[in-house]
């Protein structure tokens, strides 16, 4: 049920519930996509300490300063979150779009991602994801996303996966 669930700019403070929740989520979305030795114990620490730095440093202006929205819910705290990034060329990155393993499928995702549109307005918003993530390319599908390029990216450790490049026009060009 998101009924109860509210959407909030993240900041700061909620590194190390967003790292948590990003490292079990990694886990869950990745396994046997990426090496398991990516999805090891050093995890947490590793998105703790790029959640802290993400969440601190300082990008300038607004127009370049990344944004974390959560989704909150009460008593539970954190139960998912995007991070969407400026990008040079007027585009807005998805960087990152998690849920809580276990609450996926409930429509926190879908919640998350209208926020994001929203956010990113007027300005496009694309995402990249793992090819073999056929949840994930199926829930970016069914909400609209058009495919727009497929590449291999080159992960920490120099493995190689292939990925898709998702996007979603301008607010004038959405249905």
């Amino acid at each position: 049920m998101t009924s109860a669930i509210t959407l909030r700019d993240g900041g700061p403070a909620d590194a190390p519930a967003v790292a948590a929740l990003h490292a079990d989520s990694l886990r869950t979305a990745y396994a046997g996509l990426i090496p398991a030795e990516a999805l090891g114990d050093g995890l947490p620490a590793q998105r703790r300490e790029i959640w802290e730095l993400r969440l601190t440093v300082d990008y300038g202006g607004p127009e370049h300063t990344p944004v974390l929205l959560i989704a909150d819910e009460p008593g539970s705290g954190p139960v998912g979150f995007a991070y969407l990034v400026p990008e040079p060329d007027g585009r807005v990155l998805l960087d990152n779009l998690h849920v809580r393993p276990g609450r996926t499928g409930g429509g926190i995702g879908t919640r998350l991602l209208r926020a994001a549109l929203d956010r990113a307005a007027p300005a496009a918003l694309r995402l990249e994801v793992l090819r073999d993530n056929h949840r994930a390319v199926a829930f970016y599908e069914r909400e609209g996303a058009v495919r727009t390029a497929e590449r291999t990216a080159v992960l920490p450790g120099g493995h190689e996966v292939a990925e898709y490049e998702y996007g979603w026009p301008g607010p004038a060009h959405r249905s």
